[in-house]
């Protein structure tokens, strides 16, 4: 299993561009007895595994890797130049495999298991897509999980939380439309650059004045681009935006503000403002149930000691979220590792730890005996 996490972690490929890694996980889905389906999500793989009457299981793994240029210098570090597996697909592959490898030796359930390989979860959304392909259509699953790692909590801890677990992400591009002109003659322009440095300053008070001080919402500016000289007003400016919260209601609210806050801060300078608000992946929910049964899972496998202590909800976001909006079930995580020297995913340095291949593994085979028992 390390062998193909390092195989996989060598040749990374960017979202809806896992055609070798759609190629290795089908190969050994079929060499192991899985009927295999291939395309839904353009990249995306199913294997099916039957063994009787009973119920449906979904299993997902994401496949993708991000557009990172990687410092690791390990010996089976990325051979793409701007290409790395910085946030652990290849070991969410790996790990898959090989529980898929075990499952179809022993069958210890009955039911039917699928197992999900999908494409492009780094902002692409390539769980919707597979949807949109027919994933549940085809594959109906009467419950789906997933894991993600998670550096700075010790390996062999998991981690779950029912209800709102991860924050729901949107992209937000507004640009600014103002009159250009000489650097030394302001009064005769209409600077776009000074509405989106006021523009960035009222921002912060949606999350501070208009949410609820109980609820979490991030607006985040990480990007302002206008101009090219110093002494140039340019006519227009651009600004780009993440929105975050763990909150349906909030996410409306944030979108309502942010795009009145942008058209009357552009309209009080005399300037016009256009909002591109990009709805990306939701909030992603974990159900009461199946999160309750996946804790089982692993405190009757290691005890209470497996279980992070005071499991928090995530900022960051999975579009994992898709799939549970049609479907129960549970998104789950698994320590990294906690030691001196690990960083966070999606960093140059980062690398998914070869020693929760076989607690990753064991797990989904524990979930499958339990939920197809």
């Amino acid at each position: 299993m390390v062998a193909l996490r390092h195989r996989i972690h060598s040749h990374p490929e960017l979202g809806f561009e896992e055609f070798v890694t759609s190629d290795l996980v089908a190969e050994c889905l079929q060499a192991w007895g899985y009927a295999v389906h291939r395309g839904l999500g353009g990249t995306g793989v199913v294997g099916t595994l039957r063994n009787g009457e009973g119920r449906a299981l979904g299993l997902r793994a994401d496949m993708d890797a991000l557009p990172i240029q990687e410092a690791t210098g390990l010996p089976y570090a990325s051979k793409l130049d701007g290409k790395m597996h910085a946030c652990g697909h290849d070991g969410h592959t790996a790990t898959l495999l090989t529980a898929a490898r075990y499952l179809a030796e022993h069958k210890p359930f009955k039911g039917t298991l699928h197992l999900i390989f999908q494409p492009a979860e780094e902002g692409m959304g390539g769980a919707r897509e597979m949807m949109n392909d027919g994933l549940f259509t085809l594959f109906p699953c009467d419950a789906v999980f997933a894991l993600h790692n998670m550096p700075g909590h010790p390996v062999g801890k998991f981690g779950f939380l029912s209800g709102p677990f991860m924050a729901s992400s949107d992209t937000v591009t507004i640009r600014v439309s103002g009159r250009g002109g000489h650097g030394a003659m302001p009064h005769k322009a209409i600077d776009p650059v000074v509405v989106c440095a006021s523009m960035v300053m009222a921002l912060q008070s949606v999350v501070a004045r208009n949410v609820n001080p109980l609820d979490m919402a991030i607006v985040t500016v990480g990007a302002i681009q206008a101009g090219n000289a110093p002494n140039v007003i340019p006519d227009t400016a651009e600004m780009r935006l993440s929105v975050r919260a763990l909150k349906a209601e909030v996410r409306d609210l944030l979108q309502t503000r942010i795009t009145a806050l942008a058209h009357a801060q552009a309209e009080s300078f005399g300037a016009r403002a256009e909002v591109d608000y990009n709805r990306r992946y939701p909030v992603l929910v974990n159900h009461p149930a199946e999160t309750e049964l996946a804790r089982e899972v692993a405190r009757q496998w290691l005890g209470d000691e497996s279980l992070i202590d005071n499991m928090v909800p995530l900022t960051g976001s999975e579009d994992f979220a898709f799939l549970l909006e049609r479907r129960p079930g549970c998104y789950l995580i698994i320590g990294n590792g906690d030691g001196e020297g690990g960083c966070m995913v999606h960093n140059p340095g980062y690398d998914f730890n070869d020693a929760c291949l076989p607690l990753g593994a064991t797990y989904w085979v524990k979930l499958a005996e339990r939920y197809l028992a």
